[in-house]
Order: C-alpha cells, then sequence, then structure tokens
C-alpha cells in the first residue's frame, strides 16, 4: 500500500479516459451507422407531413438559398460558386488533417518493436537511483522484534509443561518457513512444548529433507530458549510415535484457518492438558495476525528473521554466488535478483490467458481441465475470468513484459541479472525476449559448478534456499507474481533496513499500458517511472495484519 501520488492518479486517469473515449473516435467507426436501430431510416417524411409542411412555411422561405444571410440578401450564381469552391476547400483540409491524425495514431511508436522473437526498445536515460532506494532516508525505522515486552504467560518452570506439541510443515521452504515461525506463536500461547517440526514432503517437490538439513537446530532452540521450550524428539516415555503421526486421538483437526489466540486456549489446551501430546493438523494458515497479542506477532519476526538460520555450509555458498555476482565484469558491479514466476503450474493455476499459439492453449486447457476440475468445468466462462484477472493485475508478468517494464525503470542492457526461477512455461523462445534485451541472465548453475551445487541437489529446498539467500543479498530485488517466496524477501528487506530496492510491480496499471495501442513510448515510461516511485520496499503500517511477512513494520519496527 503506497502513499498517494497524484502523478500517479493522473497515469490511471489517462488510462481510464483514454481507453474510455476511443470506442467512439476509433477511426474504425467513423461514419457507421447502426442499420439495425428503428430510426436508421426514418429521415424522409410521410407524404401527408409533407403537404402540411409545405402549407405550413411561406413560399419564400421555401425558396430561400441555402447559404442565405438576411431577407435583403440575395446571393448571384458567381458568389454562390465562391462560397461552394470555398467550402469545399476547408472540408478538403479537414479531411487531411483527420487523416493525418489517424494515421499518426495508427504509426504510435508502440512501446517496443518485435523482430521475431527479439523486441527492440527505444533508449531511456540511465536513472542515477536505479541501483538504491532514494526515499530510505527519509524514514527512521529499524527492527525492534528482539525486545519481550510482555503481555504473554511467561516460561514455566523447567520441568513444567502444559503439554507437547507436534505440527507438520507443509508446502515449499518458504510455506514451511511460515509454519514453523507459526508452530512457536502458538506454543508461545499455550505455554506448551514445541517439538522440533517436521518438514513434511510435499507433493509437488517430492522432498524428504528434514528441519536439521536446511537450518541450525542448535541456534534456533538456544535463541528462542526464553520465548518457548523445544525438544528435538518426541519425548523417549511416549513409546508409539507412529501413532503420533495416525492416530485420529492424537490430532487436532478442527482448527480454522486464521484462528484467534482464545481459540487455542479454549479448544486446543484442554485436550493438550489430557492427552499430553498432540499433533495439529493441517496446519498452514491456522493463526490469524489481528486476532492474537501483538507480543505473538513480534515472536513470529523473532522467529522468521533471527532463530530461524539456515546451516553454515548454505549460507557460505549463497555468500560466494552473490560475490561472483558482483564481480562479473572484472570490476565490483552491482546485480538485480529477478523472482520469475512463469512456471507452467503458475501459468496453469493463475486461469489467465497468455500469447501462443492454438496448439499451446489447446494443451494448457487441457491441463487445466486435468489439474483443476471444479475451477474449469466446461471451461466457457474462463476468457471473462482471465480478462477480469489481468485488469485487476492478478496475472504472472510474461518474461517480456518484465524486460520492457525492466527498460522502462531505466535499467540498461548491459545490467546483471540473477533469475531465481523453476523451468519457464514456453522454454527459451518465452525467455528470449528478456534474454535478447538483458543477456546477462544467469541462474546459480551458471555461477556454480556440478560440483559445487552436487551436496544441495540432494534436497530441492536447499537449492531454493540458495536463491532466497542470493536474491536477500541483491541490490535490487524484483518480483514478478506472489508468492511467500517474494512476501518473505521483501519483508525481510525492509526489517534489516530498507536501504536496498525492491520492486514490486503495479500489474494492473501496467496491462492497462500493455493493453493501450496507443501509447507511445515516452508516455509508458512516464508511467512506469512515476507509478514505482513509491513501489521500492520502504516500511509501511502493516494493515491488515495478514501482510505480516512482507511488511512487519506495525508489531516488529520502531522509531530509531
Amino acid at each position: 500500500m503506497g502513499s498517494f501520488s497524484p502523478r500517479r492518479a493522473m497515469a490511471e486517469l489517462r488510462h481510464s479516459s483514454s481507453l474510455g473515449s476511443r470506442s467512439s473516435s476509433s477511426p474504425l467507426r467513423t461514419g457507421d451507422e447502426d442499420t439495425s436501430s428503428p430510426h436508421a431510416h426514418d429521415h424522409s417524411p410521410k407524404s401527408g407531413d409533407d403537404e402540411e409542411g409545405r402549407q405550413r412555411h411561406p413560399s419564400r422561405d421555401r425558396d430561400r438559398p441555402i447559404w442565405w444571410f438576411g431577407d435583403d440578401l440575395r446571393a448571384s450564381p458567381q458568389q454562390k460558386s465562391k462560397v461552394s469552391l470555398f467550402l469545399v476547400l476547408v472540408l478538403a483540409v479537414a479531411s487531411l488533417v483527420s487523416v493525418y491524425g489517424i494515421f499518426n495514431h495508427l504509426n504510435v511508436p508502440y512501446l517496443c518493436k518485435k523482430d521475431g522473437i527479439v523486441l527492440n526498445c527505444p533508449h531511456v536515460k540511465e536513472s542515477a537511483s536505479r541501483w538504491e532506494n532514494p526515499l530510505s532516508a527519509t524514514t527512521s525505522w529499524k527492527p525492534c522484534a528482539e525486545r519481550r515486552i510482555g503481555g504473554v504467560s511467561d516460561l514455566l518452570p523447567e520441568n513444567e509443561t502444559n503439554g507437547y506439541v507436534f505440527i507438520h510443515a507443509e508446502g515449499g521452504l518458504n510455506q514451511q518457513r511460515i509454519a514453523i515461525c507459526n508452530a512457536v506463536a502458538v506454543a508461545k500461547i499455550m505455554n506448551a512444548t514445541l517439538i522440533l517440526p517436521v518438514l513434511k514432503q510435499d507433493q509437488i517437490w517430492k522432498d524428504q529433507t528434514k528441519f536439521e538439513d536446511i537450518f541450525d537446530v542448535d541456534h534456533f532452540i538456544d535463541y528462542l530458549k526464553d520465548d518457548v521450550r523445544i525438544v528435538r524428539d518426541i519425548p523417549d516415555w511416549f513409546t508409539d510415535k507412529a501413532e503420533l503421526f495416525s492416530s485420529i486421538r492424537r490430532t487436532v483437526k478442527n482448527i480454522p484457518k486464521y484462528a484467534a489466540a482464545q481459540f487455542y486456549i479454549d479448544n486446543v489446551l484442554p485436550r493438550i492438558k489430557e492427552k499430553k501430546i498432540m499433533a495439529l493438523k493441517p496446519f498452514v494458515d491456522r493463526l490469524g495476525y489481528d486476532n492474537v497479542p501483538q507480543e505473538i506477532n513480534r515472536l513470529r519476526c523473532r522467529v522468521n528473521y533471527h532463530a530461524l538460520k539456515f546451516l553454515p555450509e548454505i549460507e557460505q555458498m549463497a555468500d560466494s554466488i552473490a560475490s561472483r555476482m558482483r564481480n562479473r565484469t572484472g570490476n565490483p558491479n552491482p546485480y538485480m535478483a529477478l523472482h520469475l514466476r512463469f512456471e507452467k503450474g503458475m501459468v496453469g493455476l493463475s486461469f489467465c490467458d497468455f500469447v501462443g499459439t492454438r496448439e499451446e492453449k489447446a494443451r494448457m486447457a487441457e491441463y487445466r481441465q486435468k489439474e483443476w476440475p471444479r475451477r474449469f468445468k466446461n471451461g466457457s466462462h474462463l476468457w471473462q475470468l482471465a480478462l477480469q484477472k489481468r485488469k485487476e493485475g492478478r496475472c504472472p508478468l510474461e518474461p517480456g513484459e518484465v524486460a520492457v517494464i525492466l527498460r522502462a525503470m531505466g535499467y540498461p542492457k548491459e545490467t546483471q541479472i540473477y533469475v531465481a526461477s523453476g523451468q519457464v512455461y514456453g522454454g527459451q523462445n518465452r525467455m528470449a525476449p528478456l534474454r535478447n534485451m538483458f543477456p546477462n541472465l544467469v541462474t546459480k548453475e551458471d555461477l556454480a559448478g556440478k560440483e559445487e551445487l552436487a551436496s544441495f541437489r540432494k534436497h530441492v529446498t536447499s537449492l531454493a534456499a540458495l536463491d532466497f539467500l542470493v536474491c536477500l543479498k541483491s541490490d535490487v530485488f524484483v518480483m514478478t507474481h506472489g508468492g511467500n517466496f517474494a512476501k518473505l524477501i521483501i519483508g525481510a528487506r525492509r526489517y534489516m533496513g530498507h536501504r536496498q530496492k525492491s520492486i514490486k510491480p503495479d500489474k494492473g496499471l501496467m496491462s492497462k499500458s500493455f493493453g493501450d495501442p496507443y501509447m507511445g513510448w515516452a508516455t509508458f515510461v512516464e508511467d512506469v517511472v512515476v507509478t514505482h516511485q513509491t513501489r521500492t520496499g520502504l516500511p509501511e503500517e502493516t494493515f491488515p495484519n495478514y501482510g505480516l511477512w512482507e511488511n512487519p513494520l506495525t508489531p516488529c519496527m520502531c522509531k530509531a
């Protein structure tokens, strides 16, 4: 949620007014008549009306010439001829002006010229502030999640506990990270002991990583010792450990999404006290944000930004990759990290329409029908849905669109860009416009040898952790669609100082620009620059509170 910008408001107004008026002023519509209108041919009066009209008007009115200026002024044939000639000339000039204007509209330099799979955009003056957050000096916020203010029950004595809580952290690495933060918060609310969360095998990633394969367990437990008691494993006295994974008697399943702290105290804590050990399943988004004490939200930030640290070998490899990014030109250079979300699964799930051949669109329709049959139905409603989602800015940006936006922001061809992405839908052809405009696109596989990455390939989440850290360390971070990865990175960059620029494109306004056939390059550049002046990752009020991971200001930061 950015601050109000009059220039940005004018950009939006320009889009709405220009697009709204062009339906009537389009050269394709000029002179058209609606032949279906019941009044289209009612210009000729009936015979009875004609006779009545002749009686109604005197003869001198009937004989009055078309260019009549008064009763006493009569035009000679020569005068009539001159006037007619003059009017013909005026109409001819007006027609030429109109044709010239239409020609200019149709030949306006619309954004970038496409030459095969290559986009050629006009030159843009490089902005001096493109590598820094120019407004960061105007803010005075600093991290303060480490402060423990109180307001939540203190730890019980070491040999006492209300019971043990066990959770499965589901999804990919970043969803698991959020689940771990929430698990610590829930254990604190109930004053229970947390068993080290299990990272559940994800159906998409097919990964069986354990907590200790990614995170520094000793640091995690030690850092939170004054907040929550955490144990590495299920207590030895609980002999049937398999029961904890499968038994209904040991599982709390009725937790609603974004449940309040009081719900856990009233409904979950009594069962934990009775059974001593309970599993909470499922646990995705099972704790609210604006219905829990602020100290609990501050604890979540402590876990996220301070307690959860990747293993030293992951940190060291990420540092090495970031260092190589900064020295690719032979001299120290800044680099951009681009989180490109255009994998097949993301494209399919978005239900947006993208440029492609008929065969591609047919295959995507089959894929959507197979994976999401309830949403697909018979497919008849999807076109209107796709248009609405694009208008609202809820579609992933295509690589070519990203390239045009970055060029409009003033980033030159030589920009060093680290790409964090899965396999891009459409492969090299889809990536070609971005790669041709910014040839210095690299991934971790380009910067590190196979031997260096071999140990990390054992766990998909380890590779995701490398991408996370290299993006976190970048001079500029650009997200192209939502998701926990981008939210957590932008949130961390805000929390740790917000000196580094984090760009979140306004996809709604950009979709209007891309869909405007009369938009010239200069106007587009102005819209992009003005729109994103305040979308650079500065701290903002966390409202509503579920923006905590992307914008931790309200509960976790304070005035310097």
